[in-house]
């Protein structure tokens, strides 16, 4: 044997027992387990109907409304969706972002099939926004009659 094959050899040899030894753990597949299930779907929005991506949820169990049972954030177009497990009564869900919050309910029946969904809007009704006109409107009305309290008054 020539010099040349020896070193051929001794290269070739290791490099095809690598990629016989590498190949099932360098190759790998991909498997999807898919089925029908109850989901609950959120879709979280401003009152002003932007959209809140990005939003910090939490869903708390009945058993324990003090803990988050999941926690999570909202998608690109302001969705999040999760399935509660069997456990009968009424789920919090609490979405939260940049100070601005909602909460929506979601009872689950006995049979853990039975679902109903609530949601809360915390939007502004039309008394609140009068009442937030009017307090400022005071507001300002009181600002200046206190700055002009404070002008010295003119000699006569």
């Amino acid at each position: 044997m020539s010099e040349r094959a020896i070193v051929l050899s001794a290269i070739v040899k290791p490099l095809i027992a690598a990629l016989l030894l590498a190949g099932p753990a360098a190759a790998h597949g991909a498997f999807v387990d898919m089925g029908t299930t109850e989901a609950v779907a959120i879709q979280a929005r401003y009152d002003t109907g932007a959209l809140m991506a990005g939003a910090q949820v939490s869903v708390f169990a009945p058993d324990n409304p003090a803990q988050p049972w999941l926690t999570g954030l909202t998608d690109a177009d302001g969705r999040f969706v999760f399935v509660p497990d069997d456990r009968a009564g009424q789920w919090a869900v609490q979405v939260r972002q940049a100070g601005h919050g909602a909460m929506g309910y979601v009872t689950v029946g006995t049979d853990g099939a039975a679902i109903t969904v609530t949601a809360s809007r915390t939007g502004l009704s039309w008394a609140q926004r009068l009442l937030m006109v009017a307090s400022v409107v005071w507001g300002c009305i009181g600002t200046a009659l206190y700055f002009r309290r404070l002008r010295p008054a003119e000699p006569a």
